[in-house]
């Protein structure tokens, strides 16, 4: 299976939209940012803040499309057409609705399940054979409050349960670069076991 060579995080630009829901692919861009020490720089002809970064298997491209959500296909096609990427050499991490807070999910390929970013990618692509790392952030429940809903931060238990998929993800993302899909996909679904209580014995 083809490794990795771009990972695009989607969100929309701007300080006003950083605690956002809609912006947990660039949460996960920016922590594999700093886990990689590379630095993201604005690239006009990318529509992006994008880097660069050597890997034993070759190159990698990180990128945070600049233009709002519903043409993320515009900057994710500029890059990977300019460096000749496949479109199963790209990584895509986004929010995803119909997952509850806390999950990951890897796959490859497969329709935009009403994701704007993810609809707008597969038409400048004109492929949906990309990855896909999907964190959930749960549903209002009212499919007229979700607009509303992904422009606004979660709660607070809400973003310690996302945090901890990002985390996952992390720790999974060695074995996507590989290759691994199968080893990702075990780290990324499987949550830490709570930490076993020990029973304090006194003395009487």
């Amino acid at each position: 299976m083809a490794s990795i060579k771009l990972v695009v995080g989607l969100g929309n630009p701007g300080a006003e939209h950083e605690d956002n829901r809609h912006n947990v692919g660039f949460w996960f861009v920016d922590r594999l940012r700093s886990e990689l020490r590379a630095e993201l720089r604005a690239e006009r002809k990318f529509h992006g803040h994008s880097a660069r970064v050597a890997q034993p298997g070759g190159e990698l491209w990180l990128l945070k499309p600049s233009t709002y959500m519903n043409r993320s296909g515009l900057a994710v096609v500029a890059l990977s057409l300019y460096y000749n990427i496949l479109p199963s050499e790209i990584l895509v991490v986004y929010d995803e609705l119909d997952l509850p807070p806390g999950a990951g999910r890897l796959r490859q390929g497969g329709g935009a399940g009403g994701h704007n970013g993810v609809k707008d990618i597969i038409a400048h692509l004109s492929s949906s054979d990309f990855w896909r790392l999907r964190i959930g952030i749960g549903h209002p429940g009212d499919k007229n409050l979700v607009s509303d809903y992904v422009l606004h931060a979660p709660s607070k238990p809400d973003r310690e349960s996302i945090d901890a998929a990002l985390d996952r993800a992390l720790e999974a993302f060695p074995f996507i670069l590989k290759g691994d899909y199968a080893a990702a996909m075990l780290r990324l679904h499987t949550k830490p076991k709570a930490p076993a209580v020990e029973e304090v014995k006194r003395e009487t």
